[in-house]
């Protein structure tokens, strides 16, 4: 799902960030300078990701002394900085529209948010913190709904580790984008890091290394049901991902029985990948797995389970899919829809409706177009994360010291907003996709702050992408949006890369 070149180590981010200039991109090889163009202008009270539709009025609606009423109030309350009542002049109502929907209506005298269900509430709440510039809101009829029901960030909390206050934080920043799950990767060669009670030694050992040193880390069981239990008050579904056969270094670690030859495996703490691999004619390989997936299948109120399943280079064609049919089957029966990258599609023989997860390019390599066929072909649908436009822990620039270069070089704020999840497999449209997801690798991360400066902007570009629909998708007047929502990111204080594409307000 990711790399085979050799990663900078991470540096802190003072003096990273400079704004070099205003640019219009647009066609350029990768890593080309772009040509600098008159500055488009900053408009205040946008949107992202944008709205279905909008029609503004003249008037404004001043927020102080303003209260608000209705489903949500406590939230809406929080994050406005007003009082709760129970006759708001901010009114928050579900009116039985499609789900995840809303309709945003402000005059001079009241504000009023409608939402198909409790969840298009919350994404009213997200337009509406947007539009409030200076205490006041400007008059506007909004109405809203996603193009795509999976809308996916990925955090990485195993090449180095994350606390639980650190994941919410993160899971707070991908809600105010609309973004309504968020893949933990829990386990790989550095480390494990969720609890199994019938396997301790899998976080009592396993859990103890991560990139470079320096300890690693795990969530007990309730500290995962905390961070599930805070998404799903952010209306964010946790997707929790155990990768194999591949990518489990830390498991051998803690158990050699799960090698060949019983033997110690040494604790990793480097980058590669593709060296470690279950042993898959050995019959603990699948109590393993069983034992595991029901655990996780307990605490994970969600619908999906991810089995990984990419990079799995040390497995042979032959014993990949044998794994892959076996174990997916035992991953099955606890209820869950599987996702997987996009390689299990390798197998012919996957659970009915499973997901795959393509990290393959914008323009498919070493035939990812066909193991994403096969999945849509055994009855499952795509989530696309295409790596050079939507993994975001990519470089900015060459010259950046912070995140991973692989996909083709450095990502630019325009290139990940530039591409369509119907464009990048033929034959695989808008029917055929589940949504997008914006994975982030920690190799290079070591905090919170790292993690906001490699998501922001870029993240806002593939929320805009899963949530808003294609027609009207325009490069210049996104980048105007984003300069608005540089200031609100500041308001929120969330770490961002002032990345040169855009105009970004002086001072």
């Amino acid at each position: 799902m990711r790399r085979d070149t050799k990663i900078a180590a991470a540096v802190t981010i003072a003096g990273l960030v400079a704004i070099v200039g205003i640019y219009v991109v647009s066609g350029l090889p990768r890593n080309e300078a772009p040509v600098p163009v008159s500055e488009h202008p900053v408009v205040a009270g946008t949107i992202i990701p944008a709205p279905v539709s909008r029609q503004d009025a003249a008037g404004t609606f001043p927020l102080r002394g303003a209260t608000v009423s209705g489903p949500l109030s406590e939230y809406a309350a929080d994050v406005l900085g007003i009082e709760v009542s129970a006759a708001g002049s901010i009114v928050l109502e579900v009116g039985g529209g499609a789900a995840e929907s809303y309709e945003l209506t402000v005059s001079d005298t009241q504000v009023r948010v409608v939402g198909g269900d409790e969840e298009g509430v919350f994404n009213g709440i997200q337009s509406l913190r947007q539009l409030v510039v200076d205490g006041s809101i400007g008059a506007t009829t909004i109405e809203d709904s996603p193009r795509f029901a999976y809308r996916g960030a990925m955090l990485d909390v195993v090449r180095h580790f994350f606390s639980v206050d650190d994941v919410k934080r993160y899971i707070d920043d991908v809600a105010m984008l609309k973004i309504n799950h968020l893949h933990l990767h829990l386990t790989d060669d550095q480390g494990w890091r969720i609890e199994i009670n019938s396997w301790p030694k899998l976080t009592e050992v396993g859990a103890s290394t991560q990139v470079d040193g320096g300890g690693g880390g795990f969530y007990t069981q309730e500290e995962y049901a905390e961070i599930v239990e805070y998404a799903a008050s952010r209306f964010v579904t946790i997707v929790p991902e155990i990768d194999m056969p591949g990518h489990t270094n830390a498991a051998l670690f803690a158990y050699p029985e799960l090698t060949c030859d019983g033997r110690t495996v040494e604790a990793y703490e480097g980058i590669e990948v593709g060296f470690s691999s279950f042993c898959i004619d050995n019959e603990r390989t699948y109590d393993f797995i069983d034992d595991v997936m029901r655990e996780l299948a307990e605490i994970t109120p969600g619908p999906y389970l991810h089995v990984g399943g990419d990079e799995a280079h040390s497995t042979s064609d032959e014993d990949y899919l044998a794994f892959t049919a076996r174990a997916t089957q035992i991953a099955a029966q606890y209820g869950k829809t599987l996702i997987g990258w996009h390689e299990i599609g390798r197998s012919d023989a996957l659970p009915n409706g499973t997901i795959g997860q393509y990290w393959s390019f914008t323009t498919p390599r070493d035939g990812a177009d066909a193991h994403a066929l096969s999945i849509v072909e055994q009855g499952g649908r795509l989530i696309m994360s295409p790596a050079d436009a939507a993994y975001i822990d990519m470089k900015y620039d060459i010259s950046q010291q912070l995140g991973n270069d692989w996909a083709d070089g450095p990502t630019t704020l325009h290139e990940a907003y530039s591409w369509d999840p119907a464009d990048v497999v033929p034959g695989i449209g808008d029917a055929q996709l589940l949504g997008v997801e914006a994975p982030l690798w920690t190799e290079t991360l070591t905090s919170i702050d790292e993690i906001e400066f490699m998501a922001f902007p870029r993240l806002a570009a593939i929320a805009e992408i899963g949530w808003s629909p294609r027609d009207g998708r325009e490069w210049n007047e996104f980048a105007a949006r984003v300069a608005t929502f540089g200031t609100y990111l500041d308001a929120e204080g969330v770490t961002y890369y002032r990345v040169p594409e855009v105009p970004w307000a002086k001072g």
